[in-house]
């Protein structure tokens, strides 16, 4: 998401409240390690924090901080929750699909799919493949622009593509790295007019169905609701011992985020998603190579970025693959799975906008290495 555009944190339909500090939950002792790193966390996070993790045989779930201001419950890892660009995984696997079945060429250059669409305004869509438009090197803005809303207050994919080209490119394709949401909503284009139905129908019947993703959903344009039981998404901060915190759950409309952010899933739900990548269950083996090929991520040491997918080099000696997400709907979270069969997914009931001095990706490495391989 643009950070600077969509999280107003004094927006006019805010309600605040000021809570005292829950109490942490109480440590697993089996994974008392990782339960201390995710309360450091939560600390400079949300007023709640949960982490989901487990192999093959088995799972387990900590958390520290309460889901809810106004009800003292901790997060579960079937509580809804918007995964902001965790949704760009889901929109990479479907171009990937459609690269294994011949109709994308992820060399070719976007022009051929969707002919001036991406040009002018310094953009030439037969310099950008599909590959630079997946793996953020094509140059792309990531400012989404003021979009013009349909009558309804929805927007459609094709105009909040052409508001976000009204903003020049970040660098020429190909000569460097810069996360771009409006490289997964033009991929959305893409999808749309590869398969002839809308993207959210096609990430659907692909992926969310045949994995039983029962809990997962791409919303309808101006559906901005979450499915029982759900996490409250907060805006705000803490002084001292008190919260205070924006509820902003329903605030905004996601059709504009589109295909870069409008899902809505669970912890569980996003670790069997992942760890159905790294088994081969979604893409051939060819495309989960392509998708695994990365380029190094500025400024994030042991972190490198693929087709809509991260690489974590992780603390234990290994490597898990995944995402992370934040939305202004306020949430902010992380997946990753490792090809033994461990997986791992954290949430916070806030978008995390400066991380402190512990970070989600610590709290993913923690609970991966202290899970024994299946």
């Amino acid at each position: 998401m643009n950070r600077n555009r969509l999280v107003p944190l004094m927006a006019a339909a805010a309600v605040a409240m000021a809570i005292p500090a829950p109490a942490q939950a109480a440590p697993v002792t089996e994974h008392a390690d990782t339960q201390a790193v995710l309360d450091s966390y939560q600390a400079g996070a949300g007023p709640g924090a949960a982490v989901h993790a487990g192999n093959r045989t088995h799972s387990w779930e900590m958390h520290s901080g309460t889901a809810d201001t106004n009800a003292q419950r901790s997060i579960t890892p079937d509580d809804q929750f918007r995964i902001g660009s965790q949704t760009k995984t889901f929109t990479a696997v479907v171009v990937l699909q459609l690269a294994d079945e011949g109709k994308v060429d992820l060399d070719a250059p976007i022009e051929r799919y969707l002919p001036g669409v991406v040009d002018g305004n310094g953009y030439d869509g037969t310099a950008i493949s599909v590959r630079q438009i997946l793996q953020h090197t094509s140059g792309i803005t990531n400012d989404l622009g003021k979009p013009e809303a349909d009558p309804d207050g929805t927007y459609s994919l094709r105009e909040t593509v052409r508001a976000a080209l009204a903003d020049p490119p970040q660098f020429a394709p190909g000569t460097g790295w810069g996360y771009s949401s409006v490289n997964f909503l033009v991929a959305g284009l893409l999808i749309e007019q590869t398969t002839g139905m809308s993207a959210r129908d096609a990430i659907t019947t692909r992926i969310i169905r045949p994995l039983g993703l029962t809990r997962t959903s791409y919303p309808r344009p101006g559906d901005r609701q979450l499915a029982t039981p759900y996490l409250p998404g907060y805006i705000g901060g803490r002084s001292g011992p008190f919260f205070f915190w924006f509820d902003r759950t329903f605030a905004w409309e996601l059709s504009q985020w589109a295909t870069a952010g409008a899902i809505a899933s669970t912890a569980r739900d996003m670790a069997t998603f992942d760890q159905a990548i790294a088994d081969g269950k979604l893409i051939s083996p060819t495309a989960l190579a392509q998708m695994r090929t990365t380029v190094p991520i500025p400024g994030a040491a042991g972190m490198s970025y693929g087709l809509g997918l991260i690489r974590l080099d992780l603390s234990c000696g290994t490597q898990a693959w995944g995402h992370v997400g934040d939305t202004a709907t306020g949430h902010s979270s992380g997946t990753f799975a490792t090809d033994d069969g461990r997986h791992a997914a954290l949430v916070t009931n806030t978008f995390v906008q400066a991380e402190g001095t512990t970070t989600r990706t610590q709290v993913i490495d923690s609970a991966l290495c202290g899970t024994p391989a299946s």
